[in-house]
């Protein structure tokens, strides 16, 4: 229950931070500033609440962990629920504050949103964008890993992908985000919501792939003045 709790938490206060600069902040804080409050939501996130639910926060990140084999299928499941429920409850105090549901940073592309980008360029941004941002958080919260530093390579991470993504489809890299003001905002963001539900989900399963595979695996080091053959791949 507790882990279920804090990735409730968890991805309310990603939507409520990072919708919210979007929403609240708009002009006065710009892409950057969008960008930042997203990164440093996930840099609070992983410290905070990571310690009790991982942190993932995040529907794609979750099924990453199931398939790299870090995580079980039920408990995956009510990571998805838990994640789903924080967001449309972060983008219902967010409609409140902001006195609309019109606009509560809702993902989108085509014609009228923000860059005018097409259904490809969205689609593609968002898995493999995705992707990568699964492969980071595996990578960085593998044993072998740096400790204490994961929490700021995701944050980072998902700040350069907003930087670079926002105006192709505001970024979504995670379906709960997009699925909270979506169905508060109603009408184009419901009809295009399934791509930023499909698309992170097939970019979750890309990034864990090389892991599952072990692809990217460490060698363990050579024993004290063995030569390492470096010849073969």
């Amino acid at each position: 229950m507790a882990r279920a709790i804090a990735e409730f938490l968890g991805t309310l206060i990603l939507v409520l931070f990072g919708c919210g600069a979007a929403v609240l902040g708009g002009d006065h804080v710009g892409q950057l500033g969008i960008a930042l409050a997203f990164g440093f939501a996930i840099v609070a996130l992983a410290y905070g609440l990571g310690p009790i639910s991982g942190g993932h926060v995040n529907p794609a990140v979750s099924l990453g962990m199931f398939i790299a084999g870090r995580m079980t299928l039920p408990d995956m499941l009510v990571y998805w629920v838990a994640q789903c429920l924080g967001a449309l409850a972060g983008a219902g105090i967010l409609a409140v504050i902001a006195g609309s549901t019109e606009h509560l940073g809702q993902n989108g592309w085509g014609p009228g949103y923000l860059g005018g980008f097409s259904l490809t360029a969205a689609a593609t941004f968002e898995v493999v964008m995705t992707a990568l941002f699964v492969a980071v958080i595996l990578g960085a919260t593998r044993p072998e890993a740096a400790p204490g530093t994961a929490g700021l390579a995701i944050g980072l991470t998902l700040a350069a992908i907003h930087i670079v993504g926002i105006q192709v489809t505001g970024v979504s890299v995670n379906p709960a985000r997009s699925l909270g003001p979506a169905v508060l905002a109603g009408g184009q963001a419901i009809s295009q919501l399934w791509l930023f539900i499909v698309a992170p989900l097939v970019g979750g399963i890309l990034g864990a792939l090389p892991f599952r595979m072990n692809l990217l695996a460490i060698a363990p080091p050579a024993p004290a003045g063995e030569r390492v053959d470096t010849s073969r791949p």
